[in-house]
């Protein structure tokens, strides 16, 4: 184990312990399947960190909102740094968005999600380590299926909280991370891999339930073409 996996040894050893617990658990009921409870461990980790979930998602979408604008205010004052910072401060304020706000949540969960993964890199299976068509969970996934649906689902995560009228560079990292993610993915363990994919179909489902009101109205407003149709009809009267 490097340096940072021996900083967080303590983490470490706490998720190995909980996955075979979780192992166990599953054996009373007559499933033993480390798989399932490396998906069980996930679950959990990602529902006790839903309130940091949703402020880091919130201030990054709230950013994104605001590109169009900061990109104005940018041309306008580029000349004027001073001005230009007192201007994006007001445009904060006024819009409720604070751009630190994203920052705290992630400086949280990275130490578990580093954990995690050393976790799981490290992991020793005392029982059958094996996961449908995988023979080890400690291996890479011979058929490479996880990969392809790690970056499947990275790109839904990412498509969600990506505005559609957000700037090239927004759209670019939306494509280019879930072929990063799918690459590195390739042979990493697939016990890893699996940590990943259900991380994100829980952070999916969260920010769906998140932005499902958001969405319904989104849904409700009249396209530009009701609209033009709607002007034509009040000049025909």
């Amino acid at each position: 184990m490097d340096f940072f996996g021996s900083l967080l040894n303590p983490f470490v050893h706490l998720f190995q312990t909980g996955i075979n617990v979780l192992y166990e658990f599953l054996s009373g009921l007559g499933f033993p399947n480390y798989g399932f409870a490396i998906i069980l461990l996930t679950i959990i980790i990602k529902m006790a960190l839903y309130p940091l979930t949703v402020k880091q998602i919130k201030s990054m979408k709230g950013l994104q909102e605001l590109q169009p604008k900061m990109k104005k205010l940018q041309e306008q004052y580029k000349n004027n740094p001073q001005v230009l910072q007192q201007e994006m401060a007001k445009l904060y304020e006024s819009a409720g968005v604070n751009p630190l706000a994203g920052c705290l949540p992630l400086l949280v969960q990275m130490p578990i999600l580093m954990a995690i993964y050393y976790a799981l890199r490290d992991m020793t299976y005392e029982g059958d380590p094996s996961f449908f068509w995988i023979a080890s969970l400690s291996e890479a996934d011979p058929l490479h299926i996880l990969p392809i649906v790690s970056a499947l689902t990275t790109y839904v995560v990412s498509a969600q909280t990506t505005p559609k009228d957000g700037g090239g560079q927004a759209k670019m990292m939306m494509y280019m991370m879930p072929v990063f993610i799918g690459w590195i993915s390739w042979n990493f363990a697939a016990g890893l891999v699996l940590y990943w994919i259900t991380m994100n179909f829980v952070q999916g489902l969260q920010q769906w339930w998140m932005y499902r009101g958001e969405n319904k109205n989104e849904s409700q407003k009249p396209s530009n073409k009701e609209k033009d149709n709607g002007k034509g009809k009040k000049k025909g009267k």
